[in-house]
């Protein structure tokens, strides 16, 4: 019935949460008109001194998760997603 209905949503929305590296604050400004490190932390909800090949893969399915055009996101938010990744991926080599 409606009780089961309501848990299920409950445990479903539970499961997607967003995790801590995903910023709940908007950044307010508009993108660099070239990639940097700052920016591609800022994009991808990480913090610039502790960047590791890890992190960033973890970051980036959580954001492009939340973010897929297939689901509803941007193609051009998606790109940006992408860009962020393999410019952290080219600056860290660990």
């Amino acid at each position: 019935g409606i009780g089961t209905a309501g848990r299920f949503s409950i445990k479903a929305t539970q499961k997607y949460k967003p995790s801590r590296t995903i910023r709940s604050v908007y950044y307010k400004g508009g993108f660099d008109n070239e990639m940097n490190k700052r920016e591609a932390a800022l994009i991808l909800g990480l913090i610039e001194r502790d960047i590791n090949r890890t992190k960033i893969k973890e970051a980036y399915r959580k954001t492009l998760m939340l973010n897929h055009p297939d689901k509803g996101g941007s193609p051009y938010l998606a790109s940006k997603i992408i860009e962020a990744k393999n410019f952290l991926e080219k600056v860290v080599r660990k």
